[in-house]
């Protein structure tokens, strides 16, 4: 299995886990997951970019 089968598989399974409790993942958390996993980004920045936007939604 390539990297990027294994990145749509364990997406796969995360939807299906969240979606048990009610949570949806969107296209823009996918994307996030997507340049974490391509190392664009470190684990901080992610954690950052998800407080933030948090933060503007509240």
């Amino acid at each position: 299995m390539s990297k990027e089968e294994k990145f749509e598989f364990d997406i796969a399974n995360l939807k299906k886990d969240l979606a048990i409790e009610d949570m949806p993942v969107y296209e823009e958390d996918v994307a996030l997951l997507r340049r974490y996993f391509n190392e664009e980004i470190t684990m901080t920045e992610m954690v950052n970019q998800i407080k933030n936007s948090i933060i503007q939604e509240g």
